[in-house]
């Protein structure tokens, strides 16, 4: 195949994301949580793939038809953050009445800033603040059921934090602890879509798999900050 019909199907298969996109938010508007939340794990995975893919076949020139960030962060800004948001906001048991309002409209805001903030890489291509992967903090929230409060702190930490010079790292892409890093964020996947195949059981191990994970992901960049400097 020529590399520049290579480059342009990396473009459709990242383009594939809208349409588990709009699989998930049907899912949501029918009240079924875990077959929305296998579209953003599948769609999550794809996101995974397709970066790599973009820049081995450097699709910036040899397919600028198409401005492949702009339409990675429209989907991702669909399936990390809108998606996530509704289901939060529309489960009768996590953030009911006035503080549903609140979390969801703080999230869909906070987020649409940081996602056109020209400072979210660091030089060692982590992200600097929370990069609003909510579809992860919500999946784990609906797998774990913590108390209301908490789930109102962890909302309001992480939308704080993704405006604070704290770093957060790229699986993929941050090189320090990727051998742990890039298997974590698999195994994450895994827990991810195993958690919800089974309808989010709460004597599965899947749960657990998720909150350990989640913890690594969360925690990675700023305990390497903390070790090496923010220069690190």
């Amino acid at each position: 195949m020529d590399i520049r019909a290579k480059a342009l199907s990396v473009h459709l298969l990242t383009g594939t994301g809208a349409i588990f996109a709009m699989l998930s938010m049907l899912a949501a508007v029918q009240l079924d949580w875990s077959l929305m939340f296998l579209w953003l794990v599948v769609a999550f995975a794809v996101d995974g793939v397709d970066g790599p893919l973009a820049r081995k076949y450097d699709v910036e020139k040899n397919a600028p038809v198409f401005d492949g960030v702009l339409l990675d962060l429209i989907i991702d800004y669909l399936t990390y953050v809108f998606i996530p948001a509704y289901a939060l906001f529309k489960h009768p048991d996590l953030l009911p009445g006035w503080s549903g309002w609140v979390a969801v409209l703080v999230i869909a805001y906070g987020s649409a800033l940081y996602f056109a903030d020209t400072r979210m890489k660091t030089a060692d291509k982590s992200f600097s603040g929370f990069p609003g992967c909510w579809n992860m903090v919500v999946l784990v929230m609906f797998a774990l059921k913590p108390n209301y409060w908490i789930i109102l702190a962890v909302v309001a930490v992480l939308t704080l934090a993704m405006f604070l010079p704290i770093k957060f790292v790229h699986p993929v892409r941050t090189q320090r602890w990727r051998m742990l890093t890039l298997p974590m964020a698999l195994a994450w996947v895994v827990f991810a879509g195993w958690a919800a195949w089974v309808d989010f059981h709460p004597q599965s191990w899947a749960i657990w798999g998720l909150a350990v994970t989640s913890i690594y992901l969360l925690s990675a960049g700023a305990v390497q900050q903390l070790i090496h400097g923010k220069a690190g």
